[in-house]
């Protein structure tokens, strides 16, 4: 046996653990913040746009749950390049998991009787229910959370899809394309689907907030998948030079021609 495998074997699965990682963070946060729409406008200090058009009036409103998602498939196209799309298909059910397992826990946890004291410090001059409104904002509906996964495994399955097959009309070159191409894709369809689900079919919203909200938030994504681009070039840089010539090469063309 070649005395380097188990270096580079261990070189391998660190890197994969630690994408994992970062996908997985970043997915279960996204998640459960994602239950917020906020005013881009409010937020810098404008007024709301009200601009009239056909879906209705439109104002720059969107899911919290974007801010952190372009992490999430930078982190998934990383994992394609070099682990292909078995590494992102095992990912992406690994995480549907933890995030289902964890509204669980989050559930079962606004479900405790609150202690009196706690209650009572927290109640300010406003007699403010604290326990309240910790279940208002933890104890997401089954539309959310049926919204959230489903859109989350089409997305990802598509983008690892949409990558490989750019991937291969390349070449492998132009890391840009396949990258950015892949998240445009994959996440028109992840915006519209979680809020469609989440807010329509299991909500009480109108077809125009549904629309301009989604607009919205997959326009806020496209904006930073784009300005991102850079990043994903420093981290190829940078995984290459931990994991050497002869481990990238391997592990890239095996991630290339997986079917």
């Amino acid at each position: 046996m070649n005395s380097k495998t188990p270096v580079l074997s261990s070189k391998r699965n660190k890197l994969f653990i630690f994408l994992f990682g970062i996908f997985l963070t970043n997915a279960i946060v996204a998640e459960i913040i994602g239950v917020k729409i906020f005013s881009v406008e409010a937020t810098f200090g404008f007024q709301p746009l009200h601009l009239q058009t056909f879906l209705g009036t439109w104002d720059i409103n969107q899911t919290a749950g974007a801010l952190n998602w372009p992490f999430v498939f930078i982190t998934s196209d990383i994992i394609n390049e070099y682990f292909g799309k078995r590494g992102v298909k095992r990912v992406s059910y690994l995480a549907a998991g933890f995030i289902a397992y964890s509204f669980i826990i989050i559930y079962g946890a606004t479900l405790l009787s609150p202690a009196p004291f706690w209650l009572d410090v927290n109640k300010g001059n406003d007699n403010f229910n604290i326990d309240y409104a910790f279940g208002k904002i933890f104890r997401q509906g089954l539309g959310i959370i049926t919204g959230s996964l489903t859109a989350f495994l089409i997305s990802q399955l598509l983008d690892a899809y949409i990558f490989h097959a750019i991937r291969k009309v390349t070449d492998g070159k132009k890391i840009w394309l396949r990258a950015t191409g892949s998240t445009l894709v994959s996440q028109l369809i992840d915006s519209f689907v979680v809020i469609g689900i989440a807010f329509v079919l299991f909500g009480n919203w109108t077809i125009e907030q549904w629309l301009s909200t989604s607009l919205n938030t997959y326009l806020y994504k496209f904006i930073v998948a784009i300005l991102l681009t850079p990043l994903i070039y420093l981290a190829h840089t940078l995984i290459d030079k931990y994991l050497g010539d002869d481990l990238t090469d391997r592990l890239q063309d095996q991630a290339a021609h997986q079917e």
